[in-house]
């Protein structure tokens, strides 16, 4: 489809940034890009046209993921989008690399090795083709797409031994075919604990979850935020919003690692100089609005019941004034629940 032919399937949207605007990196993460597959990780077709069509009529640049989060970290992510896909479906080589490929679009596909070849997954060939259009980047999503975050009976050098061989074989592999593989990892799941983290850091990469936010000075290199968009996220309606967004500037240092230890979880942040915990608005996944509590500039978020779910998220945002929201997500594990 040509470009021209998105704005049939959006939705009336402003046609450039309020004047003086100016947002942090927006990461969009997507799995499927297709009509026919589990609906829960899929983007329509029609859909990722209509999301394409409103980053162009934002005027918001479309830069590699990679040096788009540096410069973010830096403090000098405004007006950016970065696309990631998780799993290297062939969906993505079907249908969404060509748009992307006309469009001149950078993306990066995170890649569980283990998978590359299977029946509903690309191929080597197929990575090595997109690798080769200089748009896409092939970047480390483990090997076996395995729950990477410690199991609460799991021995430390157990664990350990666990995670070098589906991260560092994953990456071994990668530079194998590819002649270098970028710093870059995606959890599966979104799944992550300090421990993870501290692996993370000590291999010098950017990790990457599946909560939602932008990217600013204030996150952290090791849970950096990504919006989902499949299509029970990725709708139009809100996705201006969620494009246009700025980090909330709370320390990402200051945030729990997000392993449940009472449940429903308590939050605590503390609001910068000049924000009010009044103005903050939270949810909570299949709860919906949470009372926020405020002591001076701290802020108090705790849901009303339990959760039964194994991963679970609670969701901030703070007006940051043209119409454009503070964003900050919160993600939490649940290890006494069942893995997937």
């Amino acid at each position: 489809m040509r470009r021209q032919d998105f704005v049939a399937t959006t939705l009336a949207i402003a046609l450039a940034l309020p004047a003086g605007a100016s947002a942090d990196l927006a990461i969009l993460q997507y799995h499927h890009i297709s009509n026919n597959t589990p609906g829960a990780t899929s983007t329509s077709l029609a859909l990722f046209q209509a999301q394409l069509q409103m980053i162009e009529q934002l005027g918001l640049s479309v830069e590699p993921l990679y040096e788009a989060t540096q410069k973010a970290l830096a403090g000098d992510g405004g007006d950016a989008v970065a696309l990631s896909f998780d799993d290297a479906y062939s969906s993505v080589y079907s249908n969404a690399a060509p748009i992307l490929t006309r469009l001149n679009y950078p993306y990066t596909l995170f890649v569980n090795t283990d998978t590359i070849g299977n029946s509903g997954f690309m191929t080597l060939q197929q990575l090595q083709e997109l690798e080769s259009t200089g748009l896409a980047t092939i970047a480390n999503h483990s090997a076996g797409h395995g729950h990477l975050a410690k199991a609460p009976n799991e021995k430390v050098e157990q664990w350990r031994e666990r995670v070098r061989q589906s991260l560092d074989g994953a990456q071994t592999l990668l530079e194998r075919e590819f002649g270098s593989a970028p710093p870059m990892f995606a959890y599966p799941y979104g799944e992550f604990d300090a421990a993870l983290e501290q692996q993370m850091n000590q291999r010098g990469w950017l990790a990457f979850g599946q909560q939602s936010g932008p990217v600013g000075a204030t996150s952290s290199r090791t849970r950096l935020p990504r919006f989902p968009m499949a299509n029970a996220y990725g709708q139009l309606q809100g996705l201006e919003n969620k494009l246009l967004s700025k980090a909330l500037p709370v320390p990402a240092k200051d945030l729990p690692d997000g392993i449940v230890s009472a449940n429903p979880p308590h939050l605590r942040m503390t609001l910068p100089s000049g924000f009010t915990p009044d103005k903050l608005t939270c949810f909570g996944s299949g709860q919906g609005r949470i009372k926020v509590t405020a002591n001076a500039q701290q802020a108090n978020v705790q849901a009303p019941a339990a959760f039964s779910s194994r991963r679970f998220r609670y969701n901030c945002t703070y007006p940051a004034g043209d119409g454009r929201f503070y964003w900050l997500s919160q993600p939490w594990l649940n290890l006494s629940r069942p893995e997937d």
